[in-house]
């Protein structure tokens, strides 16, 4: 399926200063590639920065003082940051059982307190200046359901939510703050998450729209949430799960009806 971008739209986002972390693959990139269509000039962070398609800093997320030293690089290279997606995160499977301390230590790291150094540092930038600035946190529906295989990540997106809602609050009206709670995303690395095509059509079939997301599906919801449509928007969260999954009850009932 192709990733369609939507360059023809004017969000007033010509010209702005745009970090997304965890930006050079995946659904990072996919948000940096929308950002860029519609005239914003997106800046990237990833601990790797090997093939990146836009200005890129390497940078371990997870390290409050290296983060406050790329966005001073931003800054002194760009001119200003406007605005800052925390998207980097994820995790491999392992149940809670089987997981080490220190494995779940790093998983709520990345995911939410990484998040929480990147987004505090950019409102250091940010609060003050004419415009202010606007954050938007990547989160996952596993932090709004169990999530089996992946507990401590799902706590830590349940928790960058929350954190959402307190910065918002905290920071308002110089910096707003959302987030976008996302369901299964097809990326270039789909397939070890779901398996071939088939797995994820699988998948796919289980959601109401009737397919898994776009990387461009979420870079969309994020440039409205930075855009000044979205002025008055902050402590909110945007679900682009496509309707969710299908209460599995149903599937059992309508087997047992079957003729």
């Amino acid at each position: 399926m192709t990733d369609p971008v939507h360059t023809s739209l004017d969000l007033g986002l010509q010209g702005q200063i745009v970090l997304v972390t965890g930006g050079v693959r995946g659904v990072g990139a996919g948000i940096a590639e929308v950002l860029a269509g519609l005239g914003a000039q997106p800046v990237v962070c990833a601990r790797r920065t090997d093939g990146a398609r836009w200005p890129a800093y390497a940078c371990d997320v997870r390290d409050p003082d290296a983060v406050a030293g790329m966005l001073e690089q931003i800054v002194a290279e760009h001119g200003r940051l406007d605005a800052v997606v925390n998207n980097a995160g994820g995790s491999p499977f392992a149940l809670a059982a089987d997981a080490s301390a220190n494995y779940s230590a790093k998983i709520v790291g990345l995911n939410l307190l990484a998040p929480l150094a990147v987004a505090t540092a950019a409102h250091a930038v940010m609060s003050g200046r004419p415009g202010g600035g606007a954050i938007v946190n990547i989160s996952s529906v596993s932090g709004h359901r169990p999530s089996p295989g992946t507990a401590a990540y799902g706590a830590a997106k349940s928790g960058l939510d929350n954190l959402t809602a307190s910065l918002a609050v905290e920071w308002a009206p110089d910096v707003r703050v959302n987030s976008v709670i996302v369901g299964p995303v097809q990326t270039e690395l789909a397939h070890l998450h779901y398996g071939d095509e088939e797995g994820i059509a699988a998948v796919g079939a289980t959601i109401p729209m009737g397919r898994m997301a776009l990387p461009s599906d979420v870079g969309h919801a994020v440039a409205f949430l930075l855009s000044p449509l979205a002025g008055y928007l902050t402590g909110s969260s945007i679900l682009v799960h496509g309707g969710g999954e299908k209460p599995a009850f149903l599937d059992a009932a309508n087997a047992g009806n079957a003729t």
